[in-house]
C-alpha cells in the first residue's frame, strides 16, 4: 500500500487505484501524523500536541487511545499501530517506499547530492521523479489539525527546494527545446508565488537567457531589484548581482554554463587559525541543525562556542548568516530594538522591525547563526520565538552561556576539549609564536590546568614568546597568577575575549547578586560537590543552583555538580575571608567522615569507599580549614579510608601542615598519634610525644586501627587498651593467632590448632561484619597453617584486589607466588610475579614481600 500526504491523503494499493483514507477527522489526522514519522516512534505528548494544539482538553491521553482503536479498526492489512511505553510507531514493511512524502524527502536529498557532486543529469532526473509526487497543496484535508499547518509549510519549503535544485541541474546539463520550454514555465509558476525570493529569481534570469529572452531577463532584475528597494528596504543579494552582470556580459549565464548550481552564502567571519579538537562536537551540531529548528550552544566563555558556530555553518549549503549580539548593550526599553538592529544588519534589511525582518525571511531557507546571546537572551529568545512562528524556512543556531528557553530548543552543552585536542591545540598555537616547537613533558599538565578551555590553552600558548612551559605550568598554582599569566591576547578580540580573567567577569557580571554570592561560596568545593553538600555548606536551594547550571557557571554530572578550575579560582577571589561557607566546608566533610568511619568495617565497605573516593579532594582540602583540634578529629575518622585505598602518601603534605598548627594534649592524644603516622614520621620529637599519649592511655581506643597501625608503623605499645567492639574482638583474635604462631615452634601441633581455631573465630567475626579486610586478613592467615592454601589465598586476594588495597595485593601475590613454587608451578609463580610488579608500578610502589611481626596487644600484624 502506498500512502500519499503531497495533496489530499490517500491510500493506493499495488495495483494504482486510489481511495480517501476512511475515518473521521481526528483518525485522518492522526494517521497523517503517524505518516510523517512512520517507522519511528512518536512520544504521546507529541501526538497529543500536534492533534488538540498547546491547551489539550482534559482527558487527551484517554481521547488519543480511542482514536487508535478507531485508527487500527479502518488501516489496511501488514500495516499496524504499535504502542510502547515511549509512544506510538505506525509499522510499515518501507516507510521510505510507502509513504510519498517520505520518497519525495529521500530523493530530493539524494538529487541535491549529485548536483552538489558535479551529475547534474542524474540529478535532475531524481529531483524530476520528486516532484512529479505532488498532487497538490500538502496535507491538504488534514489542516485543522495543529502540527499540519507546519508540516505543511516544511513540506512546501522542501518542494521549493527540490523545484530550485532541478532548474540548476538542468541548467547545468544544457537543457534546451521543450526542456528548456518546461523549465521557464514552471520556474514562472513559482515566481509568482515567491516574488522576492532570490535564488528563484536568478534561476528565472538564467532560463529565460538559455532561451534566447535576453530583455526578458534583465526585465526581470529590475522587477526584484525595485521590489526588495520598496518591500524591504534591501539591495539584491551578490549571487543575484552576479547573474546580472553575467546576462549583461552576454552568454556568462547561458547554456553553456556547467557545475552545479550554489548559492553562496554571504560571508562569514573568516577564521584566522585552523581548527582544532572539535570534530565530534561539530558532527553533532551538524546533525542537530539539520534536524532542529533552533540549536543552542552553550557553555562556558572561552569553550569555543562562536568558532564551532561558524565551522559549521560555512560547511552547510545553502545562505548563512551571522548575527554579532557582543556589541549590543542590551537593558532597558531599548534591548529588543538593538537585537532586531543587529539582525536586520545581518540580512542587508533596512530598519530593524521585526514585521521587516518577518518579510524578509517569509519562504526564505536561511540559517541564522546568532553569536553572544547571553546578556540579551530574554530580547533574543522573543525575536526568535516570533520569527521562527512566522517564517517556517527559517532555522537558528545561537551561541550563549544559558539556553533561550524556548519551546522546541534543542541544546548542546560545550565544555573542555579532551586532553589530546587541547595538547595539539596548545603545540599548534605555539608553534605560531615559537617557531619549531613540537611539545613539552609539561604540556598534558598544562592544558589540564587550564580546563582544556580552547581560549585559555590559546592565551597560554601565545605567552610562549616570553615564558616557558615550566614556568606557565607552575604559575596556575594560584588564582592571582592565573589571571595575570594569561593578560595578554589579540588586540583586535572583543574585549571580553582578550584576557582570561576578561572572559570570567563577562560572564560574572551577567549574574543576579544571589547567583554571585553562591558562586563565590561554591569555590569552597574542590572536585565538586552533591546538591546536599551545596545546601548545607552554601546555604542555597536547588533552584539558585540550577541557575548557575544553566548560566555555564556550573556543571551538572552524574548527580554531582562542578566548577571549572579557571571560574574556581575566580571566583574564589570574590569570597569574603571570614564567609561562613568556609568553615561549614570543614564541618560538613568532616561529619561525613565520621559518619563514613563504622561503615568502612561492614558491609557497606565497598558503597563507602567510592563515596569518600568522589569526595576525597574537599576531604583534603578540609584538613586546611577548622579548628586544628577538628582537623585532628577528621584525620582520626578519615584514617581507615586512608589506609584502604592506599592514600597516606598523597595526604602526608597536608598533615604534615597540621601538625604545625597542632597544640598536643592527653585529650586528642590518639588523633594526634594518627595525625603523626599519616604524616609519614616514624622518629623524632612528634612521634615520643604520641607514643607517651598511647602508653598513658587508660580507656579504649576510640578509632579501633589506630593500635594496628601504630604497632605495623612505629612498634607495640604496651598495655595499650583495645575497643570492646566486635571489629576490634575479631582483630585481637588474629594476631593472637599470629602470635601463637611465631612463638609457637616449640609446641607442634597444639599451638597451630590454637593458632586455626583463633583465625576460625575471627573469620567469622569478620564475616558476619561483611567487613573484607579483616576477612581477607584472617583467610591469609588460614593460608598459611593450611595444607590447601591456594583457594584461601585466591579469596583473600580478591577481596584486597575489591578494596583496591594495593599493598596488601601485591604482598599476597608474592606469597601465592611462594605457594606455586613450592608445588612446582613455576609458570603460576611467574605469573603472580608479574601481576605484583604490574600492580605495585601502577601504585607507585617498590613492592614488598615478607611476613607481618605479630603483637598481641594490638592483634596486629607489622
Amino acid at each position: 500500500m502506498i500512502f500519499r500526504l503531497l495533496g489530499p491523503l490517500v491510500v493506493s494499493d499495488p495495483a494504482g487505484a486510489a481511495a480517501p483514507a476512511a475515518g473521521g477527522p481526528k483518525v485522518r489526522a492522526l494517521l497523517a501524523r503517524l505518516l510523517l514519522d512512520a517507522g519511528r516512534t512518536v512520544p504521546v505528548d507529541r501526538l497529543v500536541d500536534g492533534l488538540y494544539g498547546d491547551e489539550p482538553p482534559a482527558g487527551a491521553q484517554g481521547a488519543l487511545q480511542a482514536q487508535v482503536s478507531r485508527l487500527r479498526r479502518v488501516l489496511p492489512p501488514g500495516v499496524a499501530v504499535e504502542h510502547s511505553p515511549a509512544g506510538y510507531r505506525l509499522a510499515l514493511g518501507t516507510p521510505a517506499e510507502d509513504v510519498d512524502a517520505l520518497r519525495f524527502e529521500a530523493l530530493a536529498g539524494a538529487g541535491a547530492r549529485a548536483l552538489a557532486a558535479g551529475d547534474p543529469v542524474h540529478a535532475a532526473d531524481l529531483l524530476r521523479e520528486a516532484l512529479g509526487l505532488w498532487r497538490g497543496p500538502a496535507l491538504s484535508d488534514v489542516r485543522d489539525a495543529p502540527f499540519a499547518a507546519g508540516q505543511a509549510a516544511r513540506l512546501e519549503g522542501l518542494r521549493l527546494d527540490a523545484l530550485e535544485a532541478w532548474g540548476a541541474a538542468e541548467l547545468a546539463s544544457g537543457a534546451s527545446g521543450e526542456d528548456l520550454s518546461s523549465l521557464v514555465q514552471e520556474l514562472a509558476a513559482a515566481v509568482r508565488e515567491h516574488p522576492l525570493r532570490e535564488r528563484l529569481r536568478g534561476l528565472q534570469m538564467r532560463a529565460l537567457g538559455a532561451a534566447g529572452r535576453q530583455a526578458e531577463a534583465l526585465a526581470v532584475y529590475e522587477e526584484v531589484r525595485a521590489a526588495l528597494a520598496e518591500e524591504l528596504g534591501a539591495d539584491p543579494s551578490p549571487e543575484l548581482s552576479a547573474v546580472h552582470l553575467g546576462l549583461l556580459r552576454g552568454g556568462e549565464a547561458g547554456p553553456g554554463r556547467t557545475g552545479p548550481e550554489r548559492v553562496a552564502a554571504p560571508a562569514l567571519p573568516a577564521p584566522l587559525t585552523d581548527f582544532v579538537g572539535r570534530e565530534r562536537e561539530g558532527e553533532r551540531l551538524a546533525s542537530l541543525v539539520a534536524a532542529a529548528r533552533l540549536v543552542t550552544l552553550v557553555g562556558p566563555g572561552g569553550a569555543g562556542k562562536t568558532r564551532l558556530a561558524l565551522e559549521v555553518g560555512a560547511a552547510l549549503a545553502g545562505e548563512v548568516r551571522f548575527v554579532d549580539l557582543g556589541a549590543v548593550v542590551g537593558g532597558g526599553r531599548t534591548g529588543a530594538g538593538e537585537v532586531a538592529e543587529a539582525f536586520a544588519a545581518a540580512l542587508g534589511v533596512r530598519g530593524g522591525g521585526a514585521e521587516r525582518l518577518e518579510t524578509a525571511l517569509a519562504g526564505r531557507p536561511v540559517l541564522l547563526i546568532v553569536d553572544n546571546c547571553e546578556h540579551v537572551v530574554d530580547e533574543t529568545a522573543v525575536l526568535v520565538r516570533r520569527l521562527l512562528a512566522a517564517c517556517p524556512r527559517l532555522r537558528v543556531l545561537t551561541t550563549s552561556r544559558e539556553a533561550l528557553g524556548i519551546t522546541g530548543e534543542s541544546l548542546l552543552p560545550l565544555g573542555a576539549l579532551t586532553p589530546e585536542a587541547a595538547e595539539e591545540l596548545f603545540v599548534r598555537r605555539a608553534a605560531a609564536v615559537r617557531p619549531g616547537f613540537t611539545g613539552h613533558a609539561r604540556v598534558a599538565e598544562l592544558c589540564a590546568g587550564l580546563d582544556g578551555l580552547p581560549l585559555a590553552v590559546e592565551l597560554a600558548a601565545a605567552r610562549l614568546r616570553s615564558l616557558s612551559v615550566d614556568e606557565l605550568a607552575d604559575g596556575l598554582g594560584e588564582r592571582l597568577e592565573r589571571f595575570e599569566l594569561l593578560s595578554r591576547g589579540d588586540r583586535t578580540a572583543p574585549e571580553r575575549h582578550r584576557t582570561l580573567r576578561a572572559v570570567v567577569e563577562w560572564s560574572w557580571s551577567l549574574l543576579a547578586p544571589g547567583e554571585r554570592e553562591l558562586a563565590a561560596r561554591f569555590s569552597v568545593f574542590r572536585g565538586g560537590a552533591t546538591a546536599e553538600a551545596v545546601t548545607r555548606v552554601c546555604g542555597a536551594g536547588a533552584g539558585a543552583l540550577a541557575s548557575l547550571v544553566e548560566k555555564s557557571l556550573v556543571e551538572a554530572r552524574d548527580g554531582r555538580y562542578g566548577m571549572l578550575e579557571t571560574i574556581r579560582a575566580y571566583a574564589a577571589g570574590q569570597l569574603p575571608e571570614e564567609d561562613p561557607a568556609t568553615a561549614a566546608h570543614h564541618t560538613y566533610y568532616r561529619e561525613l567522615a565520621e559518619a563514613a568511619d563504622p561503615e568502612l568495617r561492614g558491609a557497606a565497605q565497598l558503597e563507602w569507599l567510592v563515596r569518600l573516593d568522589a569526595e576525597d579532594a574537599n576531604l583534603r582540602a578540609a584538613l586546611r580549614r577548622g579548628t586544628p583540634e577538628d582537623a585532628l578529629r577528621l584525620v582520626a575518622a578519615l584514617t581507615p579510608y586512608w589506609w584502604l585505598r592506599g592514600l597516606r602518601g598523597r595526604v602526608a603534605a597536608p598533615v604534615a601542615e597540621l601538625l604545625e598548627r597542632v597544640v598536643p594534649t592527653a585529650e586528642l592524644g590518639e588523633e594526634y598519634a594518627l595525625c603523626v603516622l599519616a604524616a609519614g614520621l616514624r622518629e623524632g620529637e612528634h612521634v615520643e610525644r604520641a607514643q607517651q599519649f598511647l602508653a598513658s592511655r587508660t580507656v579504649p581506643l576510640r578509632q579501633p586501627y589506630t593500635a594496628f597501625l601504630w604497632s605495623t608503623s612505629v612498634g607495640p605499645v604496651e598495655g595499650l587498651p583495645m575497643g570492646d567492639d566486635p571489629w576490634s574482638r575479631s582483630l585481637v583474635l588474629v594476631g593472637r593467632a599470629f602470635l601463637t604462631t611465631a612463638t609457637g615452634s616449640t609446641h607442634g601441633d597444639g599451638a597451630q590448632a590454637t593458632a586455626e581455631a583463633l583465625l576460625t573465630e575471627a573469620l567469622a567475626g569478620f564475616r558476619t561484619l561483611g567487613d573484607r579486610w579483616g576477612t581477607a586478613t584472617a583467610l591469609e592467615g588460614l593460608a598459611a597453617l593450611s595444607p590447601e592454601p591456594l583457594p584461601l589465598l585466591a579469596e583473600a586476594l580478591a577481596l584486597f584486589a575489591s578494596l583496591g588495597v594495593a599493598e596488601d595485593v601485591v604482598d599476597l601475590l608474592h606469597r601465592r607466588a611462594a605457594v606455586h613454587e613450592a608445588a612446582g608451578d613455576p609458570d603460576a609463580a611467574a605469573a603472580d610475579r608479574t601481576r605484583a610488579a604490574d600492580t605495585a608500578r601502577k601504585a607507585g610502589l617498590k613492592g614488598t614481600t615478607g611476613t607481618p611481626e605479630v603483637t598481641e596487644e594490638t592483634g596486629a600484624a607489622r
